[in-house]
């Protein structure tokens, strides 16, 4: 039996696997807040660099290079930003987020899904305040590295929720909420830094960062009132009863008997060896390896975090002013919103894979005419980049973060959260290296963009091909398919097969 066969024997299992009850929409819904954290994290770092007192009052020396670039329009705008102190804000968060994924990897499968989402929003509180409040670059760094926590511990433990929870015919759907989330995050911060930009009294940053309490309150007291996902209470509690009654409930069906055997046998096998880590290191989970470690990868190299993060700052480069600049970081925040919630709508009908196509051919021919775009305006005004050209980025930057709000956005959270076997789907070692590969690129964006200039746009543009091909060639597609029969699918793949033949997991794999 090949990929597609067994794809749709399992399809056809699930069936009866429940539909969609407000009760799983109201957790889901809570839990997916886990996103909007992270989301307004990245808006809000992006925008209060952008500002002027924000600068002057932690930055002194990037101020002044910006007011000395902004009386005689230079050619050396790509370097303005490019200081490590000025690096270390944005990327000490993911530092501390690295660290955080590894110990919510225990607290996830020791305790459940429910204490390491409330971790996270209370770390993420407590950084919000001394944020607002910060007096020095020490607070501020401090700061960012109790987000960095609450933002490990909710990428961590949200997505893994929301897939649990799902019916397997909405799990796409409901797991791209958390991407979904993460745009409605950036989009509130880019308009709060837009309002608070304005304020003329200079501390309109405080604002925009303490606000980042709302939604991080909001996660925090929600999830004292979520329910555990009936995955998670026979991995910890070993109560099928419990588990049974949980599942009913979320699936609005009594006829549940097939997926709580699933649960069961999967569970039976996550037993076996308490250490998720050695389990994935083992030959017949070397496709689920590879996938952890290129996925998140894959995710930072499209070049998505050099809009994220700098969006405000690039926008200034291609000659906007601060107000302009963060206008435009709105508009592309609006776009990227409603193209993951499109992706929403589609990605249980077309698939995972033609997502990603469709995305990843998008991005590049966006990034590649942005690069000669840029180019080309350098070179007919002196190296200095004039507004006409500047509207013309910003529409090639949207439709770039289009392509991103539909295929890698969601599906980098998607995929990773549904192609594991329980015993070692706590993702920690997803998101571990995507931290690690964020940090990465915070790093050295600015060094990157001061050398290369408009060269960086391609530079991410080889690596969407790469990606792209990669994808099609050996990652499965999992569209409809219930979650604890997903492995069944490497079983059969054309190149992951020869390595996991040998994997005594019968009960739970496709026959």
């Amino acid at each position: 039996m090949g990929e597609e066969e067994a794809r749709k024997e399992a399809m056809a299992k699930s069936e009866s696997g429940g539909k969609i009850t407000y009760f799983v929409v109201a957790s889901c819904v809570m839990a997916a807040m886990g996103g909007v954290i992270f989301g307004y994290d990245l808006g809000v770092s992006g925008g209060v660099m952008s500002m002027g007192p924000f600068l002057k009052k932690f930055f002194p020396k990037v101020y002044k290079l910006q007011e000395e670039d902004r009386t005689r329009r230079s050619n050396n705008h790509y370097c303005l930003f490019n200081s490590q102190l000025l690096t270390s804000f944005t990327s000490s968060l993911y530092v501390s987020g690295f660290v955080a994924t590894l110990l919510a990897s225990s607290v996830t499968r020791s305790w459940g899904r429910k204490p390491s989402i409330f971790l996270g929003g209370l770390a993420f509180l407590a950084g919000s305040a001394l944020g607002g409040s910060a007096q020095n670059v020490a607070m501020l760094i401090i700061a960012r590295l109790l987000l960095g926590v609450g933002v490990g511990f909710a990428n961590q433990s949200v997505p893994l929720y929301l897939s649990e929870m799902a019916p397997a015919k909405y799990r796409g759907a409901i797991s791209n909420g958390f991407q979904l989330c993460i745009g409605i995050g950036f989009l509130t911060a880019n308009l709060i830094n837009y309002e608070t930009q304005k304020i003329k009294h200079g501390y309109g940053w405080r604002i925009s960062l303490a606000t980042a309490a709302i939604p991080a309150s909001v996660l925090t007291l929600g999830s004292l009132f979520l329910p555990e996902t009936p995955n998670s209470i026979i991995q910890t509690t070993g109560d099928v009863r419990k588990a049974e009654l949980m599942l009913c409930r979320v699936r609005g069906t009594q006829n549940v008997q097939d997926e709580l055997t699933d649960l069961i046998e999967a569970s039976s096998d996550s037993v076996t060896d308490s250490n998720a880590f050695v389990i994935l290191l083992q030959k017949k989970y070397r496709p689920e390896l590879v996938m952890a470690l290129a996925i998140p990868f894959f995710q930072q190299v499209t070049g998505i975090n050099v809009v994220a993060f700098y969006a405000p700052v690039l926008f200034r480069t291609v000659g906007f002013g601060e107000s302009g600049s963060l206008m435009s970081t709105l508009v592309t925040g609006i776009v990227g919103t409603a193209s993951t919630f499109l992706s929403m709508l589609v990605v249980d009908r077309i698939g995972r894979k033609t997502l990603f196509l469709i995305g990843g051919l998008q991005m590049l021919v966006a990034q590649v005419t942005i690069g000669v775009i840029i180019m080309v305006a350098e070179g007919h005004n002196n190296g200095v980049i004039g507004e006409e050209y500047g509207y013309t980025v910003v529409v090639l930057v949207c439709v770039y973060v289009a392509g991103f709000g539909w295929s890698w956005g969601p599906l980098g959270w998607l995929v990773p959260s549904e192609i594991f076997p329980l015993e070692i789907r706590s993702q920690s070692v997803t998101v571990a290296v995507s931290f690690v590969f964020t940090f990465a690129v915070a790093q050295s964006v600015p060094p990157m963009l001061c050398k290369f200039r408009a060269g960086i746009f391609f530079f991410y543009g080889g690596w969407v091909v790469v990606m792209t091909v990669a994808v099609q060639l050996f990652l499965p597609e999992t569209k409809n398919v219930p979650i604890e029969q997903v492995a069944g699918l490497w079983d059969k793949h054309w190149f992951w097969r020869r390595m996991t033949k040998k994997r005594d997991i019968q009960e739970t794999t496709i026959l």
